[in-house]
């Protein structure tokens, strides 16, 4: 985790809200409020200006990748994921309001979002860089689709109840082949999210790796594996599979895939970088929304012995 920035450096601010959700135009005006008492330039995204009325210009949600030194995302981590995806590339920060359940990615609370913002706008704030996978749908040789995923790139079926038969493949060594529900391949980020449901490891976010997670296997001796994250990762779709197998990115993006389509997963050439108030602690949220608490000699542990 970097050391805490020593001086603000957010002159122009994007703002985006959960798209469809007008119960969260609350936070999205104290968020504004606190921008412009900051005397920030406030750049609007234009599905949020619609939302904000007819009298809010706003500008495109990749105009502000690349004009703002930072992007406020009032939603939960869903709306951080889909952000993260459009965003990466322009490598400006995004921070995250919590609207949503968890906020694993969304470190602002929606009660403190005066106190805690105008802390980060003075310097008082943290930086991490999350990276991206990148999936791609390969047949016959030729590229038919790609999308990025902050969370995770996961095969599975779609309708049809049976397992999904593949093989994997890592940097150009076999490794198994499996008929399973199917394959969640998870960034370090994503380690908190689906991969964590399908028995799959805990990452630190700063881990360089990845995460192979198989759902429900045809076995008893297959196991999640961790690989680093330079790795190429590549999955071979059964020849005898349905023929109604998908490949979901953060479980927002749709690939169809057929009968002996591959799909090359690899780490994306740009981070997201994420924005956390100062003393923002990864084991600490993992305390809190894991429910981590414990009781020894029925005392709550939380540090030095309390």
């Amino acid at each position: 985790m970097d050391a805490p920035a020593r001086s603000p450096a957010f002159r122009n601010v994007g703002l985006i809200s959960r798209r469809n959700s007008p119960e969260l135009l609350d936070s999205v005006h104290v968020v504004r409020d606190v921008l412009e008492r900051h005397g920030v330039t406030v750049l609007v995204e234009d599905a949020t200006a619609r939302m904000l009325g007819p009298a809010n210009a706003g500008v495109p949600r990749e105009e502000l990748g690349a004009r703002c030194d930072l992007v406020i995302v009032v939603g939960g981590d869903g709306s951080l994921l889909g952000t993260g995806r459009d965003l990466a590339r322009w490598g400006a920060p995004v921070l995250g309001v919590n609207r949503g359940g968890l906020g694993f990615l969304a470190d602002v609370a929606p009660d403190r979002i005066t106190e805690q913002l105008s802390a980060i706008l003075a310097g008082r704030y943290l930086i991490e860089d999350h990276f991206l996978l990148e999936a791609r749908v390969v047949r016959s040789g030729v590229v038919l689709a790609r999308s990025t995923a902050l969370n995770d790139v996961v095969l599975r079926l779609g309708a049809v109840l049976r397992m999904l038969e593949f093989a994997v493949w890592i940097d150009g060594g076999f490794v198994y082949e499996q008929r399973s529900d199917g394959l969640i391949i998870a960034s370090p980020t994503g380690s908190t999210a689906y991969a964590l449901s399908a028995g799959g490891p805990i990452m630190h976010p700063s881990l360089d790796a990845i995460a192979i997670v198989p759902m429900f296997p045809h076995t008893l001796t297959s196991r999640p594996l961790v690989v680093p994250g330079n790795s190429m990762i590549r999955v071979v779709i059964g020849e005898a599979g349905p023929a109604d197998a998908i490949v979901s990115c953060d479980s927002q993006v749709d690939l169809a895939l057929a009968r002996g389509d591959e799909v090359h997963v690899s780490k994306y050439e740009w981070p997201l970088r994420l924005v956390y108030t100062e003393g923002h602690s990864f084991y600490e949220s993992c305390r809190s929304k894991l429910d981590w608490g414990s009781r020894l000699g029925g005392r709550r542990q939380g540090g030095r012995g309390s």
